[in-house]
Order: C-alpha cells, then sequence, then structure tokens
C-alpha cells in the first residue's frame, strides 16, 4: 500500500508541537553549554570552554553544604508526602467520606494559591514556632506543597484498580491490612513510585517557599541560587542549575524504568 501523504492539518499539528517543546526545553539547554564556559561571568555563547565552574562548585564547601541540605529536605518529603498522600487517596477513592468535594478542595489548595502567599503564611507561623531554617520546618513545609500532587498521582491510579480484587481477597479471609498489602500495594505501586518522585522533585526545586524559610546558616540550594545571581553572575550558578536538571531528569529516568520493570 502506498504510504499516505500527511495532512496539513498533522503537518501544522506537529509544528506547533515541536514549537512548544523547544520553547519549554530550549532555556534549559542553554544553561548547560553556559556551564561550560572559560569566561568570568555567565554568557551566551560561550567564547571558551572549560570545566573550571564543576570544579569550583564541588571544591565550594557553602554550595556542597546547601545541595546535600536539599537533597536531604527532598528525601525525607519525598517519604512523608508519599506516605499520608497514599493515605489521603485510599481514604478519598476507597472509603465512605462526607464532604468529598471540600476535602478535595483543601487537599488542591497548595496547588492553586500562589507561593508567594504560602511561603508568607508560612513563614509568620514557622517564625513564631521557631521552625524556621530547621529540618523540621522545611520537611513540613514542602510535604505541604507535594501532597496535592501525589494524592492526584495516587487517586489516579486506584481509580483505574478494580476494587473487585480487593474484596475477592477480602472474602477469602484477609483483613483489610492484609488486602491492601497484598493486593492494593503492589498493583498500585507504579503510582506510588511516580507520585514519590514528583514528591521529590517538587520539594529539590522549590524556591520561593525556600527562600523564606531559610536562615543565614542553613539553606537551601535554590536558595543559594538565588543569592549567587543577586550578588555574583558566577557561572558556577549554570553549573549548579545544571546538576540540578541532571538529577531531576535521572529521578523522572529511573521511576520510568522501574515502572516498565514491574509491568513485565
Amino acid at each position: 500500500m502506498r504510504a499516505r501523504a500527511p495532512s496539513l492539518g498533522s503537518v501544522a499539528l506537529w509544528a506547533l508541537v515541536g514549537t512548544i517543546l523547544a520553547v519549554l526545553v530550549l532555556p534549559t539547554l542553554i544553561v548547560v553549554p553556559m556551564s561550560l564556559t572559560g569566561d568570568q561571568y555567565l554568557g551566551f555563547p560561550p567564547r571558551s570552554w572549560s570545566l573550571k565552574w564543576y570544579t569550583a562548585y564541588f571544591s565550594d564547601a557553602e554550595w556542597i553544604r546547601a545541595t546535600l541540605f536539599s537533597l536531604e529536605i527532598a528525601a525525607l518529603t519525598t517519604v512523608v508526602a508519599t506516605i499520608l498522600g497514599t493515605c489521603a487517596a485510599l481514604a478519598i477513592v476507597r472509603g465512605d467520606v462526607k464532604g468529598l468535594g471540600w476535602i478535595n478542595a483543601f487537599t488542591l489548595a497548595p496547588m492553586i494559591v500562589p507561593h508567594i502567599v504560602v511561603a508568607v503564611a508560612m513563614y509568620l507561623t514557622f517564625a513564631r514556632l521557631g521552625l524556621t531554617g530547621t529540618v523540621l520546618g522545611f520537611v513540613i513545609a514542602h510535604t505541604i506543597l507535594a501532597l496535592p500532587y501525589v494524592v492526584l498521582t495516587v487517586s489516579a491510579t486506584l481509580y483505574r484498580l478494580d476494587p473487585a480484587l480487593e474484596m475477592a481477597a477480602l472474602n477469602l479471609g484477609a483483613s483489610r491490612l492484609q488486602a491492601f498489602f497484598q493486593v492494593t500495594l503492589p498493583l498500585s505501586l507504579p503510582g506510588i513510585a511516580t507520585a514519590a518522585a514528583f514528591a521529590f522533585i517538587i520539594s529539590l526545586d522549590e524556591a520561593v517557599v525556600s527562600f523564606f524559610l531559610s536562615g543565614v546558616h542553613v539553606k537551601t540550594l535554590t536558595r543559594k541560587l538565588f543569592e549567587d545571581i543577586d550578588y555574583s553572575l558566577s557561572p558556577v550558578i549554570a553549573s549548579a542549575s545544571t546538576l540540578l536538571v541532571v538529577v531531576s531528569i535521572a529521578v523522572m529516568a529511573a521511576i520510568e524504568l522501574a515502572r516498565r520493570s514491574v509491568k513485565r
């Protein structure tokens, strides 16, 4: 059979999609060559090439301290947000909850309310409680921001899961807890893993709330990036940004590989 020539509409659609992807991806890709410049200041295109700014990043104790702190907060946030979000999604999808609409609205509120408003409110509250600049304060704040994404992702997974499988386990004598761990959890694991990846990336990339909650000596990587952009336009900023993008992509790639292996 002869191959059909693409229609004008499909060509226009693909051109539009390509343009949108270019607009979304190009600003991120431009950071990579900027991090490899040999110049003393940020600029594009680079006039020379060097890895000295990556060396400067890894040899700077303040950058490494901020990076490790961000990774610690992101890991703890992932655990807390995934557990709480999975429990909330299970109650919403499987439970007989009254006022479900209000519960969903409150759950999704951190996604809708501007982050600057959330940041100011958290700062005023956490400052009185002595939680600013602490691990606990950051974990609470980032969990609040990541929780809606976990609830939405896990809820979508549970809605696709046949409830008859859980009922069959209950009819065979399993308790509700056993049915969850032996039936619901294994079948929902790809969705839960995706939700955990979202929580990790959201915490790692969060800038506005972290800027308000960071202390003088305890700050996240995003707060450090903001400070250096204000006071010095060193290309080490591009190096740190590139590493941040690489970590985010690596997390998503690992989750996708894990999901494919589970499906097999």
